[in-house]
């Protein structure tokens, strides 16, 4: 797909009295009256920002409001300057000094260029690159009192790039390298279509979106100064047809290439939810006696309240002995409904935990080929009957004839995850675990909210006809059901490049049904970069349930390092074993001191974090315990990530405070560009792609020399490895590029 290019910053301003940089709002000012000491580029703070957008098809109305502080004891003075996305114009601009309204002035893109270039050389900010060749606004501010904030409102129009039917909008979260973010962030984004809205998702961070009706969904965000930065980016397509596609593309040099599909029904009127059977199973043993207990007949409520009107239902109870309300599935009735009320208001907590009398009992519910469900929720092991993992699923392996969805909610930790965990995979389901100070309730309902009306199941694809492309490499390996409402993505890899058929089929209410769709799978494509370390994440995940299951192969482990490292995938337990590999390549001298990613940040860290890390790697071969649990819910978050806020689970796990007490982590200062990861160690950059390339030639390159602006010219691609900062290593047409500043 050919979007145009996506904005990478909304927001500059330049104040001339030293330089203060925020990636996407900046304020750079000249040097002040001596004899205040010029100390270089510093900060000027932006407090608060606040993002209102309105989109129409096509076209956005975007509504910024911010506020900027001046920390220092100085009136200052200068410019306030916004690049001007492509596409756009500005509607307004607001901002008071001492009661009187300013007006500014808007430049094209090549005056633009030569204004940044003369500031870019004068202060030497790279971060300013990033507004290289656009139109430009500018206003001059005067002044700007000490201590003081100052308030600026902006609006502007964009027709929005559409492709495929699938329409972009992008905006940039301002960033820095002292601070992740504003101290306060917030979007609101209104969608309104002509035609129905099928996909609607955000890949780069995770929003809320509330589908009002088939043309109007809302989608908003908070985020705080530990989100890392990115541009937040949104994608819909709206059409008239019954199921809808989006495909991005992620394609450079002769690598095969990254492809993003997803699949929606969107609120489509005409598609009828099917009818399903579903089972609530319920552990009443002993242990789940108190507050478990309360919440778990909450949420079978919650769920008896919201099934649709055709479908049926029953409930099975189990604790030393396992037992069904009714002897057949019930339909749906008022009458049924009251009866099952009072059966789980009188529900008591007793006994040991049967697990195999209880699977028994709900696969004996089947009925026909309807959508078959059970919710299974138990807080324990297995204490009677059959209580060997291997042979419970070969039970539900041998029994489950119906192809029953089996959701497993895992309550507490003194649990057997790696049997529930294997039921849900099994089945095409998802497991969730409820940890002690976590509500019941709240999980329950909001899962049975999202399942409540499938749409089309026993998903299917592949590309028909004699095409030069082939998908390969992708995940999920079995599609889940889809939802009324919901969505399902594939990312993978492609090989070759051209046009496709891709065929989509499942069963809705015992028919087959099969759409078809005409997708172009780019030579090159280089806007969507965020898809690169998505199907990074969904691969690790994947890799790392098979260590779970069958425990560690040396083939596995190793390709679980290298995607982590590529991808920047730094969790507790891919951090650990990063680093191990890392000490073995530098002891054997096949990578070379500078060339190490996360090494250098363990020197930093107390000796505490590599015990932590160790005794988490320790978890993923547990059977059961709190470390086993969290582990499970971490590697399925990577493993069904759908946007990049996903793919470093267990971060809060890797804090730590340096020698001078100052809050770090060990995943903290990683960037992804164009596909790859670039991590910051002592305020050098350096591609996670050089440790693959030892034998590549180096170019040594001074920052801010007449070679450094050629560099730009000759590869333009090189400018968003150059706007990090002054000290970047990076790989670019075989060449291994060293910028430093001497």
């Amino acid at each position: 797909m050919k979007w145009s290019t996506r904005l990478t910053c909304s927001l500059l301003a330049l104040l001339f009295v030293s330089s203060l940089r925020l990636n996407a709002q900046r304020i750079i000012i000249p040097e002040p009256p001596r004899p205040m000491p010029v100390a270089g580029l510093f900060e000027l703070e932006l407090k608060e920002m606040q993002v209102q957008t309105s989109i129409v098809d096509q076209v956005a109305e975007v509504n910024l409001d911010q506020t900027f502080h001046n920390p220092t004891s100085h009136q200052l003075q200068g410019f306030y300057m916004f690049p001007i996305p492509d596409g756009s114009s500005i509607q307004s601009f607001s901002m008071y000094i001492n009661g009187v309204e300013t007006r500014g002035e808007l430049l094209d893109a090549q005056k633009a260029r030569s204004i940044y270039e003369e500031i870019l050389r004068k202060f030497q900010d790279p971060a300013l690159l990033e507004y290289k060749d656009k139109g430009l606004f500018r206003m001059s501010v005067f002044p700007i009192q000490p201590g003081s904030d100052q308030r600026i409102k902006l609006t502007y129009t964009q027709v929005l790039p559409k492709d495929n039917g699938t329409t972009a909008f992008s905006f940039p979260i301002p960033s820095n390298h002292a601070k992740l973010g504003p101290e306060s962030f917030s979007a609101r984004i209104n969608v309104e279509t002509t035609n129905p809205v099928k996909t609607i998702y955000c890949p780069t961070h995770a929003v809320e979106i509330n589908r009002k009706d088939a043309r109007h969904a809302t989608v908003g965000i908070e985020l705080d100064q530990k989100t890392p930065p990115a541009d937040l980016q949104l994608y819909f397509s709206d059409d008239k047809s019954e199921m809808g596609a989006s495909l991005l593309n992620f394609k450079e040099g002769s690598e095969n290439g990254f492809f993003f599909l997803n699949f929606s029904p969107g609120l489509n009127e005409r598609v009828i939810p099917v009818s399903k059977d579903i089972t609530f199973v319920l552990d009443a043993s002993g242990s789940m006696a108190g507050p478990k207990m309360e919440q778990a007949k909450k949420a079978l409520l919650f769920c008896l309240e919201n099934l649709n009107p055709g479908d049926r239902f029953n409930i099975v109870r189990f604790s030393t002995e396992a037992e069904a309300l009714f002897p057949t599935l019930q339909l749906n009735t008022s009458d049924i409904r009251r009866k099952a009320r009072e059966y789980i208001e009188d529900l008591q907590a007793i006994g040991g935990t049967n697990m195999e009398e209880a699977l028994d009992l709900a696969f004996s519910q089947d009925q026909g080929k309807r959508l078959s469900m059970v919710i299974f929720l138990t807080d324990g092991k297995p204490t009677i009957g059959q209580t060997n993992e291997e042979q419970l699923l070969e039970l539900v392996k041998e029994n489950n004839t119906n192809q029953r969805r089996i959701f497993t909610f895992g309550i507490g930790t003194e649990l057997n995850t790696h049997l529930l965990d294997q039921i849900t995979s099994m089945t095409r389901a998802y497991r969730t675990y409820v940890l002690p100070k976590e509500d019941i309730e709240v999980k329950v309902s909001n899962f049975f909210t999202k399942v409540s009306a499938p749409v089309l199941t026993n998903l299917e694809w592949e590309i028909a006809g004699n095409s030069k492309v082939e998908l390969v490499e992708v995940y999920p390996k079995s599609l889940p059901d889809l939802f009324k409402g919901g969505s399902i993505s594939l990312i993978g890899r492609y090989k070759g490049s051209g046009k496709a058929t891709l065929l989509l089929k499942g069963e809705s209410n015992g028919r087959s049904k099969a759409y078809e769709y005409e997708l172009t799978f780019e030579e090159e494509a280089k806007e969507n970069d965020f898809i690169p370390p998505l199907w990074g994440a969904r691969a690790v995940g994947y890799l790392l349930d098979q260590i779970r299951v069958n425990g560690e192969s040396q083939e596995v482990v190793q390709e679980v390092i290298r995607l982590s490292k590529r991808y920047g995938i730094i969790t507790p337990y891919t951090s650990y074993l990063i680093l191990e590999d890392e000490q073995n390549l530098l002891g054997n001298r096949r990578i070379r001191t500078e060339d190490a990613l996360l090494s250098p940040r363990v020197s930093e860290a107390p000796a505490s974090m590599d015990v932590q890390a160790k005794k988490y790697k320790e978890s993923i071969e547990e059977e059961a315990g709190e470390g086993s649990v969290r582990a499970s819910e971490d590697i399925q978050i990577l493993n069904q990530s759908e946007n990049l806020a996903e793919y470093q689970t267990g971060r809060s796990e890797m804090d730590y405070e340096d020698a001078a007490g100052q809050s770090r982590n060990l995943a903290e200062n990683i960037v992804n560009i164009q596909g790859r990861a670039v991590y910051q160690n002592a305020g050098i950059w350096t591609d996670s792609r050089i440790q693959d390339n030892q034998g590549a030639p180096v170019r040594r390159i001074a920052f801010n020399s007449s070679e450094y602006f050629d560099l730009m010219d000759e590869a333009p691609d090189s400018q968003e490895f150059l706007a990090l900062g002054q000290n970047v290593r990076f790989i670019m047409n075989g060449e291994l590029i060293e910028v430093y500043n001497n």
